[in-house]
């Protein structure tokens, strides 16, 4: 049973183990390279699969610290935990990845070392770009089944779980500078002068500065909590509004309190000759009704409320 489990797990995250074994790898090989060659790309190639490697790491600490019961101090969990590892993920990114292949570039563009054999930095290359495409693959076919008739885009702003999209723009970012370290290589060569791979090390720390700050308002967005799926709150309206005991809905405001639960709260006024009894049961069924419709809707809290005297939001989410 409990090799079972294990199993399960780490099919459920074959996107983040599948990363975390390839930078790993990818990490100690680039280092190798940078020591024999003196490349500062190849460095900060090294740099950035490290802390990739650690990000993986971190995400699947948050994802199992997420699934923590509900207690007195969190009645609603423990989800919201894997949007503050990866905001820590996002900043680690910038501050790390980013931050040390810019200063190395610097270092190597005012103080360039003296060229020497390319040829294990271009073995290496291909070897992480081969990795790192698979990983990239894995990421991007994960992340397609996921995404439905969204596009990339909007799916990567409209999804509540930040392991998969983290995994997919890192290895996008990996990708690109597997490209750039290659070029800057070359063209140090080609031209003799070992500045150019300074420069290619800066525009690496670029792109993941660039990225840092993507995933960084993405999980912030998370963390301070974002709403349901609008087609999820329409089904919820739809089912809501079905009961001619229900003459009006105020309002209907969800949360998500982990990537797979969503607490919705409905303030609706109910006719006003429904007895007690009735109400009761009538919020029964309406809540059997939602939790069927969906099953990431976790808790549910219908408040009777009359229309004069509550905030009114209609479906666009807009106050009267």
């Amino acid at each position: 049973m409990a090799a079972s489990k294990r199993i399960g797990h780490i099919k459920g995250n074959i996107v983040l183990y599948g990363a975390l074994f390839a930078n790993l790898g990818i990490a100690v090989a680039k280092f190798i390279a940078a020591a024999v060659s003196g490349s500062s790309s190849m460095l900060s190639e090294g740099v950035h699969s490290l802390v990739d490697s650690g990000n993986q790491l971190l995400l699947l600490y948050g994802q199992a610290r997420a699934k923590r019961a509900p207690d007195s101090r969190h009645p609603f969990g423990y989800g919201r935990e894997l949007y503050f590892w990866a905001f820590v993920v996002a900043i680690l990114i910038f501050a790390i990845g980013a931050g040390i292949s810019v200063y190395q570039g610097w270092i190597h563009i005012h103080d360039p070392e003296p060229l020497r054999d390319p040829t294990i930095n271009y073995i290496v290359l291909a070897v992480a770009f081969l990795l790192e495409g698979t990983s990239w693959a894995i990421a991007v076919r994960e992340f397609d089944a996921g995404r439905g008739e969204l596009g990339w885009w909007q799916a990567v702003r409209r999804s509540k779980d930040p392991a998969g999209f983290i995994v997919l723009f890192e290895d996008s970012a990996a990708l690109a500078g597997l490209i750039i370290a290659a070029v800057g290589i070359w063209l140090s060569h080609a031209t003799g002068d070992a500045r150019i791979d300074g420069i290619a090390s800066i525009a690496i720390g670029l792109i993941l500065a660039a990225v840092a700050i993507l995933l960084a308002r993405e999980a912030k967005e998370l963390l301070i909590g974002e709403a349901a799926d609008p087609a999820l709150i329409d089904t919820i309206r739809r089912i809501v509004e079905a009961h001619p005991e229900i003459s009006a809905i105020n309002h209907v405001r969800t949360i998500h309190t982990a990537p797979d639960s969503i607490f919705v709260a409905v303030s609706a006024d109910f006719e006003d000759a429904l007895r007690m009894g009735r109400a009761e049961a009538l919020i029964e069924v309406i809540e059997g009704e939602l939790k069927a419709a969906s099953p990431l809707i976790s808790s549910i809290y219908i408040r009777p409320e009359k229309r004069e005297d509550a905030v009114v939001q209609y479906a666009g989410g807009s106050p009267a």
